[in-house]
């Protein structure tokens, strides 16, 4: 079947699966018990990418911060390792496949809803009486009509610092009722434009020239200017990784459609020296740190306006970036450093301190609606996978959390559970990928085909064909059946 058959398939199916579903939303108490909620998103930083994971290459003040007056979720996942389809997630607590998205070029197409526009996170808030305030970066399905069709106020389409200087002085204005304050970052990101750029100059092609682009730059500039950029990178950069080198039972749709599929990322992968590696990770780091800069003034102005104890925030990143594992950068494939995102929760008298759950699997997207839900006592649309993360938060006890979480991508879906990670992509040699993530974090060693892990493989087969067919994934229905 065709993707844009699996579109207009996927769109009925959704109708269905959303049908009846009640909104209560308007009928929520207004008292003053309900917090203001902060939610702070970057765009392409790993979990790895605060200083307080261990991370000694860079310095995150502010999340520190942050986390240290919370819980850090140690295992939280991106719906979809690129940026609308899980952006799309966070809004909705829908998977991509719910509209037929896989990756960014699905975005016209993707088949939206009205009722998932209705039961999205700023209607429902906007319907609860919160003031719903968006700044930033949007990049949703184009159905979806903009920030503004979702029940939002937008202050700014600044995501650099001129967001950070918006919402700080939205947080110390006048409040006569509770707010929703979703504050979406760029940064990370400009790091693309290191791999984009290197390329272009290979091809005698000018470097691209928008902010991004230039932000880049200007941080690479930085390394240049010293004059002997081998001797900064020896004394500066950060070393590679341990995972830098390609798996030898790599899934051949890895190279196939995510690494060929852009000339930079085959031309970096196959060309760049370790020098060029280390550089980049430095970039990255210095990046990262920019935009903690950013948040670190949203987290100053809830102080000054004395709101901290009134306030939920929450923080996390729509993906990751493969900061050089298997000799990669950018996102879009299952790799941990991909797909892997933080996820941190602070609410002074309510979440305990300075805690790490290295335990729970989270999933950013299906997870964040229930949550602010539970917290904002907004009754949330019947029928989501998602689950509300505040008992975990909470220290409360909880019976029984998810076994597994799953993600999905433009060729491939991904199911993690306590140990073991099994990918399934759509084509090419090695289709299946098993990997024993206690043992081998950096995903080196396929198991897929080692006869001693056979019985764990099809118990993850089984998982994954039973949750595609609970949540109507037609897309991965043509191939999740590979092995049976």
């Amino acid at each position: 079947m065709k993707r844009r058959e699996f579109i207009k398939a996927t769109a009925a199916a959704a109708i269905g699966l959303m049908h009846g579903r009640k909104i209560s939303a308007s009928d929520s108490p207004k008292g003053k018990n309900r917090p203001n909620i902060l939610f702070i998103m970057t765009d392409q930083q790993h979990a790895g990418m605060m200083s307080c994971t261990g991370n000694k290459w860079l310095q995150t003040p502010a999340l520190d911060r942050l986390v240290a007056s919370g819980i850090r979720f140690e295992r939280a996942y991106a719906c979809n390792p690129v940026c609308v389809p899980s952006r799309f997630s966070l809004q909705t607590a829908l998977m991509p496949s719910a509209i037929g998205m896989g990756h960014n070029g699905d975005s016209a197409q993707a088949a939206v809803t009205d009722i998932m526009v209705e039961q999205s996170l700023g209607r429902l808030f906007q319907k609860a009486g919160y003031e719903t305030v968006y700044g930033g970066k949007v990049h949703l399905p184009r159905k979806m009509k903009g920030i503004e069709n979702l029940g939002y106020r937008n202050i700014t389409s600044d995501s650099r610092q001129g967001l950070a200087d918006a919402c700080a002085e939205f947080i110390r204005g006048r409040h006569t009722r509770p707010f929703l304050l979703f504050a979406s970052f760029i940064n990370p990101h400009d790091i693309c434009y290191m791999a984009i750029n290197a390329y272009n100059r290979s091809q005698g092609q000018a470097p691209v020239g928008n902010t991004d682009s230039k932000t880049c730059k200007a941080v690479l500039d930085r390394a240049r200017k010293t004059g002997d950029v081998s001797s900064f990178v020896a004394a500066e950069c950060p070393p590679l990784p341990a995972n830098h080198g390609v798996p030898e039972a790599e899934p051949e749709c890895i190279t196939q459609n995510y690494v060929n599929a852009r000339p930079f990322r085959a031309y970096v992968r196959d060309k760049w020296t370790q020098e060029q590696w280390r550089l980049h990770r430095w970039a990255y780091c210095r990046l990262t740190e920019m935009v903690d800069r950013e948040i670190g003034m949203l987290l100053d102005a809830l102080r000054q306006a004395g709101l901290e104890d009134d306030t939920l925030v929450v923080f996390t990143s729509d993906h990751g970036d493969m900061d050089s594992a298997h000799r990669m950068e950018h996102k879009s494939v299952l790799y941990e450093e991909s797909v892997r995102v933080p996820f941190v929760m602070s609410c002074r008298g309510k979440i305990p301190a300075g805690v790490v759950d290295d335990t729970n699997l989270i999933s950013n997207g299906l997870d964040l609606l229930p949550t602010l839900c539970d917290y904002a006592d907004i009754e949330r649309p019947v029928g989501l996978q998602g689950e509300s993360l505040r008992p975990l938060a909470e220290a409360k006890e909880v019976n029984k959390w998810r076994d597994f979480v799953v993600s999905e991508s433009q060729n491939g879906r991904m199911l993690r559970t306590g140990r073991f990670k099994y990918c399934l992509y759509d084509s090419g040699g090695h289709r299946e990928q098993l990997i024993d993530l206690e043992n081998d974090p950096g995903e080196m060693n396929n198991l897929a085909e080692v006869a001693d892990y056979k019985d764990v493989l099809n118990t993850h087969r089984g998982l994954l064909r039973r949750w595609i067919e609970k949540t109507g994934d037609r897309i991965a229905a043509e191939y999740v059946n590979v092995g049976s």
